[in-house]
């Protein structure tokens, strides 16, 4: 069980070092009519995997070091997040 956890708590140190998506995608420097909201984070993360040139480039921010890695926690943050991103993406 111990060993599970110190897995566990290496994997987590690893995504917050290598940076969130979400929180990037959130900050990026790029016009309000410009910005992707919904899911932005995981969809970052999604081009980053399938080496999708195209994509990032429309998105202007790097992606983090370990995409997959992330993952899991960009799309629980996204779909947290969801509810404040259609109405983001309603009203925009």
């Amino acid at each position: 069980m111990k060993f599970f956890k110190r897995i566990l708590q290496v994997l987590i140190c690893t995504a917050v070092l290598s940076g969130c998506a979400s929180f990037k995608m959130l900050n990026a420097r790029m016009p309000l009519d410009q910005r992707v909201y919904i899911y932005s984070g995981t969809r970052l993360d999604w081009a980053a995997l399938n080496e999708n040139a195209a994509a990032l480039t429309k998105y202007k921010v790097t992606p983090p070091r370990y995409p997959l890695i992330d993952f899991p926690f960009s799309l629980s943050f996204d779909t947290l997040y969801l509810p404040l991103a259609i109405c983001a993406e309603v009203f925009n």
